[in-house]
């Protein structure tokens, strides 16, 4: 599953939104939640003031961009290996591809 995500320092503003917001996390899940989602962000300019004012989206949610996060050699060698990650799911808690529940199952 190709997933064109944006880098880390990415200024968005989300559909609906009145105040853009800057990626900060990438492919994650919130304690608790069986939901993944492509980005945790912060208010831009302030950043992580707490936990109540983090944002969890997906792609589809973002409205605008109006920076691309620095993209280095070691930035889009991280990219490939998530795209290569293909489907996600959460076991036990952990972000893991689908084939490796599979596998796992295989196992036992």
């Amino acid at each position: 599953m190709k997933r064109d995500l944006l880098p880390i320092g990415s200024v968005v503003l989300l559909k609906g939104g009145e105040k853009r917001i800057m990626i900060c996390g990438r492919i994650l899940t919130k304690a608790g939640e069986d939901t993944i989602y492509d980005y945790s962000a912060c208010y831009f300019p302030e950043g992580i003031v707490d936990a109540k004012h983090m944002f969890f989206f997906n792609n589809d949610a973002i409205e605008r961009i109006f920076f691309i996060g620095f993209q280095d050699p070691e930035e889009l060698s991280y990219q490939e290996m998530i795209n290569s990650m293909g489907e996600l799911t959460i076991k036990d808690g952990k972000i893991v591809p689908v084939d490796f529940e599979v596998k796992e199952q295989d196992a036992e």
